[in-house]
């Protein structure tokens, strides 16, 4: 039961239909309709998983059937309907809607200029719908405020997390492959499960970008901006990770073609790459840990063991670039197969390290601010603009003033 209640999906499904259900029944109160099905249309639209989602979705939504409303009574004033009005008034609705940036609701701009224009009192059907649609985005827009949307942020801590764990299988199950004659076969498919990783960032993206709306516009949460930063920019490296995986289990399958059915490497060095593996496998998900946790204690504790997985990895590392060096020595032919190898799990060991993170987070965090502090100067700026545009009028009519003043005295001293 409480994995249903944090659930998406069902929050969203119980949440518009309560919306839309209480949006129709305001609706047969006030609209003129007999069946006013365009409110509870709109509640279904606009009630969404967040709060700032909502209220966007309700301006461009109440934006489109507005516009489309005065595009058909213009029609309907200028022509009546008939086939080339209709093509007329669909292409005129589109390319509106496309200009006053409604987004999805660019089609909705057509259907209520076609649904007002079809009907014979035009302007009691257009005011009608448009009453509806309010009726429907104030219901969506309070039903939001009224019982405020749960924040997503655990949600998609628990997706981060569930990416580091498959992303940790991966690379356990590469490490199997330096030992033995691995087919190449075998590593083509290791290969065909890293790019799958790229489907499984984009279902994490997606869940944390309703995470980072949750957080805008929620009285309830503090420091919105931070959890949202923090989050992303652990998702980034996650993501880096997984491109760089991906680009090991190449290197590997390359090197398998090129084996043959043999060993791919030596014992003592397939072993230390196999050490180094299963550390850095483990630091994936110290590092989410790390990422999601909530609490000073627990996200010291989870840096600490994070710290140790990445020394030990380090150590391994050290070890197997000696035993790579000599192979690269005695094999020349390989040598750039090797050394990516070695290039590959460096790069994971830098992305995951704790001080590479705090830098990254400081200039997301500097950047943010920037961007911050631009937008308010241009608003600033634009305000100082308008106010200076209302003084001028009463600036050149002090001069007025001035000049009569100084000509009346002028007179008197003649």
């Amino acid at each position: 039961m409480r994995k249903l209640r944090r659930d998406p999906f069902v929050v969203q499904t119980v949440r518009s239909t309560a919306a839309a259900t209480l949006s129709y029944v305001v609706a047969l109160w006030l609209s003129s309709e007999a069946a006013p099905l365009t409110a509870p249309l709109t509640a279904l639209l606009v009630v969404q998983v967040t709060l700032y989602s909502t209220l966007t979705t309700s301006l461009r939504r109440v934006n489109s059937v507005v516009v489309g409303v005065l595009i058909a009574i213009a029609f309907s004033v200028l022509v009546g309907l008939s086939w080339w009005s209709l093509a007329l008034i669909i292409l005129a609705s589109l390319l509106v809607g496309r200009m006053v940036k409604v987004e999805e609701f660019v089609p909705e701009v057509a259907i209520s200029a076609m649904l007002v224009l079809g009907v014979t009192q035009v302007a009691h059907t257009a005011w009608d719908r448009v009453l509806e649609t309010l009726i429907g985005a104030v219901v969506g827009m309070l039903f939001n405020l009224v019982l405020a949307p749960p924040v997503w942020v655990d949600t998609a801590g628990e997706s981060i997390e569930d990416l580091a764990r498959r992303m940790r299988r991966l690379l356990l199950d590469v490490a199997e492959e330096f030992t033995g004659a691995t087919p190449y076969e075998r590593a083509a498919a290791r290969l065909h499960e890293a790019r799958r990783l790229d489907n499984d960032v984009a279902d994490v993206d997606a869940a944390l970008r309703t995470a980072e709306d949750s957080l805008r516009l929620n009285p309830r949460v503090k420091e919105g901006l931070l959890h949202r930063i923090v989050l992303r920019t652990g998702l980034d490296t996650l993501e880096i990770c997984a491109v760089v995986l991906r680009v090991l289990t190449r290197t590997i399958t390359d090197l398998a073609k090129e084996r043959a059915g043999r060993d791919l490497l030596p014992r003592s060095t397939a072993l230390a790459l196999q050490e180094t593996a299963q550390h850095t496998a483990d630091a994936f998900v110290s590092f989410a840990v790390l990422v999601t946790v909530s609490g000073s204690e627990a996200a010291e504790a989870a840096e600490t063991r994070l710290a140790g997985e990445l020394r030990a990895a380090r150590v391994c590392r050290d070890r197997a670039a000696d035993l790579l060096l000599a192979l690269a020595l005695s094999e020349p032919a390989r040598w750039q197969l090797y050394g990516a190898m070695l290039t590959e799990v460096d790069r994971i060991l830098d992305e995951l390290d704790p001080e590479h993170r705090g830098r990254r987070l400081m200039e997301e965090l500097d950047r943010q601010g920037r961007e911050r502090r631009e937008r308010r100067a241009r608003r600033l700026r634009l305000t100082s603009r308008r106010g200076g545009s209302r003084k001028r009028p009463r600036g050149r009519k002090a001069d007025r003033e001035t000049r009569g003043t100084i000509h009346e005295k002028e007179e008197r001293e003649t």
